[in-house]
């Protein structure tokens, strides 16, 4: 025993930067087109016409999933570089009193008075700590870790097509009725939902079933509404 204990740990990336649009759009394209292709296999059993639908909903989810999560991030983004100006211009403005405020904020969290006092003053010797501890603590967020546009949108592009292509490939390769692609979505769904229990404190097999139930459901109802235009000869 030395007296003094090591900690070795990394915490996963919680920032939203990538993994929330690679998952949400990964589940998205996956459910979205299957469901389309559902809807157009239930009214028509021209395989090619199937097979272009799912090819077009693949093309226009995936762009408008990246241009969606493109200006959303940025906006974002923009909002925070905003905010973290203003609270820039009020530690250059106002330094006094911007170090009362960090020593309180110290305090509610159960530091003493003293210390807390003196702590802020250390970190308000530094303009650029100084900014990044005001912006975690008023903001949430911190000057060098705003997430981008960029990697948002390529993600989500990236990881919607890998899901939309999954229930297309059956009728890619030539494959006729809408079975095959219905198992091949419903295991992806499944597999999918499990492997996001990987980042979240879900099981695998409760996050599994979940995802394939959503998915199902809007196939289903889909299918359901293709099945009764295209026998009513809409």
């Amino acid at each position: 025993m030395t007296g003094s204990a090591e900690v070795h740990h990394q915490h996963r990336d919680v920032t939203g930067g990538w993994l929330r649009p690679s998952v949400f759009g990964a589940m998205d394209g996956l459910v979205s087109n299957f469901a389309l292709i559902a809807g157009i296999a239930g009214g028509t059993t021209n395989t090619k016409v199937v097979a272009l639908g799912g090819v077009a909903g693949l093309a226009a989810g995936a762009l408008s999933m990246a241009g969606g999560e493109y200006v959303s991030v940025a906006s974002q983004r923009e909002l925070a570089q905003a905010e973290i100006a203003v609270e820039r211009r009020e530690l250059a403005s106002y330094p006094e009193a911007e170090q009362a405020e960090l020593a309180q904020t110290f305090v509610d969290k159960g530091v003493t008075p003293d210390l807390a006092a003196e702590v802020a003053r250390q970190i308000s010797r530094n303009p650029d700590r100084a900014l990044e501890v005001h912006a975690r603590n008023e903001l949430g967020v911190a000057p060098g870790e705003l997430p981008s546009p960029v990697v948002a949108a390529v993600s989500s592009f990236l990881s919607f097509s890998a899901g939309a292509l999954l229930p297309l490939l059956p009728y890619l390769f030539g494959v006729k009725g809408l079975a095959v692609s219905a198992v091949v979505a419903c295991v992806s769904l499944f597999a999918a939902g499990a492997a996001a229990s990987a980042v979240t404190a879900r099981t695998w097999w409760f996050s599994g079933l979940r995802q394939l139930l959503v998915g199902a459901l809007a196939a289903g109802i889909t299918f359901g509404l293709g099945n009764l235009i295209g026998a009513s000869g809409l």
